[in-house]
């Protein structure tokens, strides 16, 4: 059986990135880590465990920006695309807008974080009929 494969990167194509194996936890998020890092209300998740998500474009790794205690904020330092989180964790989010095929039912959103920071009148809808 063939591995799946996701690929991805960021704007300027300095950064891109291979994913291996199952996408893990894909969710939508509204906290104001999120926010902040990318001037969105809400962001679109799927994590993988870092030792399948390769780094491939000329650029290498992204930078990162410290962004809690437990996490990095990943980056391009050409173009400035947010391209995910890497924990100290083994986990590694992706962002689901960094990848070049996204409509893949594997990276669905299955719930939504932190719905108390975003505002009453953004709602959102998940794939499996919730909806705030």
């Amino acid at each position: 059986m063939k591995i799946k494969e996701y690929h991805g990167g960021c704007l300027c194509g300095h950064i891109r990135f291979v994913a291996h194996g199952e996408a893990h936890h894909p969710h939508t998020c509204s906290c104001t880590l999120c926010q902040r890092h990318s001037g969105s209300l809400t962001l679109c998740w799927v994590e993988f465990p870092k030792d399948q998500v390769q780094w491939t474009g000329p650029g290498g790794t992204p930078s990162l920006y410290r962004s809690s205690a437990a996490s990095c904020r990943a980056f391009c330092s050409i173009c400035g695309s947010t391209l995910g989180a890497i924990d100290d964790a083994p986990t590694l989010g992706l962002l689901l807008g960094a990848f070049d095929k996204k409509n893949q039912k594997s990276m669905v959103p299955e719930f939504h974080s932190f719905r108390a920071s975003r505002p009453r009148w953004w709602k959102i809808a998940i794939a499996n009929g919730s909806k705030e």
